[in-house]
């Protein structure tokens, strides 16, 4: 299965309140590490030192300091076509936790459109 696969199956078995992700990629030819890493610096992929694993890649599902689940994907998808296979594996996951905000002197529309994203 392709990386890009694995990935759109791991977030479709997430809850829906899901806030981050952490994944493990490792790639199975180790000489085309930094072509790799060229492809992964658009989801901001963090290098491994002494482990197993070569990259940790941290995801954001609406708010937050990480990737986009679309950079992410799009990420392991340019490693798909560059026929770079590798593992992926999901490292711990964060669910229910809701962005504080300050909300002093925001319209109440925005208050609004906040308290229904909160709500999804």
């Amino acid at each position: 299965m392709s990386l890009a696969a694995t990935f759109a199956e791991v977030l479709e078995l997430l809850p829906e309140d899901w806030t981050d992700l952490e994944l493990d990629l490792r790639i199975a030819e180790e000489e085309r590490y930094i072509e790799a890493a060229t492809l992964l610096v658009t989801c901001n992929a963090r290098p491994y030192s002494r482990h197993d694993w070569h990259w940790r890649i941290a995801v954001a599902h609406r708010f937050g300091h990480a990737a986009a689940p679309e950079a992410v994907h799009a990420a392991l998808a340019a490693l798909d076509r560059a026929r770079i296979a590798g593992e992926l594996r999901a490292r711990d996951v964060q669910v229910g936790r809701a962005e504080v905000r300050q909300l002093w002197g925001l319209p109440y529309s925005v208050r609004e459109e906040l308290a229904r994203m909160r709500a999804q």
